[in-house]
């Protein structure tokens, strides 16, 4: 298969590859390579000529919660534990009811693919028909997930727990009944501390190294919540131990949402090639818990990803958390000059190159040897003419909409 039209992408995270009016080589689904003019051996390829629109790399969102889909925007005035009881955990609870999940789940999975977020790692619920359906739909759409059944055995309703044995019961036969796919993966999910007793963890981090599943889970996102995690497990040294001492961290691949209040030794031990934290900027203003200092940890080396956390934020486009991200860097260095800005293509990096290496090596940009997932953007508005095709990009991250997306590819394929 060969494409043509302007190819931007973050080899690195200091800068925009771009290829202007080039081609674009897929064969066996990944990059073979970009050129200004197409090679001989391949004249007599079919070209897709996008001729004038971009093509970069597809979004993948490594945080966000299925089930609030339908939440986005409401009770954003009250913080994380106030906003769980009075809205999210009543919601999640409707999940028992699959005909519910069919109202929900289509409109969710429609969206990540509208917005171009083809890879995401997704919680649903406790609710094994439920999951099972949202991990059929993704594939039935062509796209990657790892997608997780949320483990929770105390501090929620009682139509939103388990026991801490049925838990463990449900993910297991989760993990069987996904085992066989390729493009949708299951994910260990113990909710949040707080909602797990340690019995269950225990029991999750050793099915977790024994079936090599990795793990996702939240982590010092809130004040408050970090109080109760000190009380609830008293023996551990900081939030981060928790997750150490039943071996759901740094074990397999691991995310951990938000990450906003570490201490030093606590980064030092995050810092491992499995674990990524993930930022999710939009959800720390909205619901006021505080900004991750994403320059400082990526300077010190450790894999920070991007999430949209639907429903803590409001919007399913990674690229509105792009902007986000950005903006929340600035604030930082606007309020202490020994926070760096966040350069543009670092966060585009993030978004793309950095989110994929939790899916594979190769997955992620359009270097030659990466699976090859993109969108083709096309932005009509005469007020672009003239441009380069980096300050198209910039446009399209900033103001763009799923209008100005017109093609996406997975692993090589148009979906």
């Amino acid at each position: 298969m060969v494409l043509r039209g302007h190819i931007i992408y973050t080899s690195t995270p200091e800068a925009y590859t771009v290829h202007e009016n080039s081609y674009i080589i897929i064969e066996d689904n990944k990059v073979k390579g970009i050129y200004k003019a197409l090679p001989e051996a391949y004249s007599t390829e079919e070209v897709i000529d996008y001729e004038d629109r971009l093509i970069v790399p597809s979004f993948i969102d490594l945080h966000v919660h299925a089930p609030q889909y339908s939440q986005r925007g409401i009770g954003l005035h009250l913080q994380l534990i106030n906003w769980l009881n009075q809205y999210t955990f009543e919601l999640e609870s409707k999940f028992a009811d699959l005909s519910y999940a069919k109202e929900v789940y289509p409109a969710f999975v429609q969206s990540l693919y509208d917005h171009g977020s083809l890879r995401s790692s997704i919680f649903g619920t406790i609710h094994d028909e439920s999951n099972l359906y949202l991990s059929e739909l993704i594939m039935k759409k062509g796209m990657s997930a790892f997608v997780g059944k949320v483990n929770m055995d105390r501090h929620a309703p009682d139509t939103l727990t388990e026991s801490a044995q049925q838990s463990l019961e449900g993910t297991k036969a989760f993990i069987g009944a996904l085992e066989k796919e390729t493009l949708v993966k299951p994910i260990i999910t113990p909710r949040f501390a707080p909602s797990c007793s340690d019995e269950l963890m225990t029991s999750l981090g050793q099915l977790s190294i024994e079936k090599h599943v990795p793990v996702q889970s939240h982590l010092s996102e809130n004040k408050d919540e970090i109080k109760w995690v000190k009380a609830l497990f008293p023996l551990a040294k900081d939030y981060t131990d928790v997750y150490e001492m039943f071996n759901l961290l740094g074990k397999e691949k691991t995310l951990m949402a938000h990450g906003i209040y570490l201490d030093e030794d606590e980064l030092a031990r995050i810092n491992k090639p499995q674990n990524f934290l993930v930022h999710c900027p939009i959800s720390n203003m909205n619901i006021a818990s505080g900004v991750m200092p994403v320059a400082k940890y990526m300077d010190m080396g450790i894999q920070v990803g991007l999430g949209s956390d639907v429903a803590g934020g409001h919007e399913m486009g990674m690229n509105k958390s792009i902007v986000a991200a950005i903006q929340c860097g600035n604030i930082l260095y606007s309020q202490e000059k020994s926070h760096r800005r966040l350069l543009e293509s670092e966060v585009v990096y993030i978004a793309t190159k950095l989110n994929g290496r939790f899916f594979g090596e190769d997955v992620g940009s359009l270097e030659p040897g990466f699976i090859f997932d993109a969108l083709v953007i096309e932005d009509k508005d005469s007020l672009s003419k003239g441009l380069s095709p980096i300050e198209r990009y910039q446009k399209f991250l900033y103001g763009g909409e799923p209008s100005h997306i017109i093609a996406r590819y997975l692993e090589g394929n148009a979906i």
